[in-house]
């Protein structure tokens, strides 16, 4: 099993992820790449001590990027997780 602080490698503080989190009490992390959602909720029970309801994964796709006149390249593709937590439960870090 991999430590916590490997699989989640930070949280998404957005506008989106404000909404969310004010309406359905969701959070938006970006994990690892090889995390799975099991490995995801236990690294959260570990971290920040709550307990997910639901996590949902996905793969955010790389965009095109220009890096000077003629050089073109891609930005990173990366894994976001949105987690779902009990209704009486809240994340500190995110409470800026």
């Amino acid at each position: 099993m991999k430590h916590p602080a490997q699989v989640i490698v930070r949280p998404l503080i957005t506008e989106k992820g404000t909404m969310l989190r004010m309406a359905y009490n969701q959070y938006l992390f970006e994990v690892a790449d090889d995390a799975t959602k099991i490995d995801i909720k236990h690294a959260l029970k570990q971290l920040y001590n709550v307990d997910a309801v639901k996590v949902r994964t996905m793969w955010v796709k790389p965009k095109p990027k220009r890096v000077g006149l003629r050089s073109k390249g891609y930005t990173k593709a990366w894994k976001k997780a949105v987690v779902t937590l009990k209704p009486n439960q809240t994340i500190e870090d995110f409470n800026l």
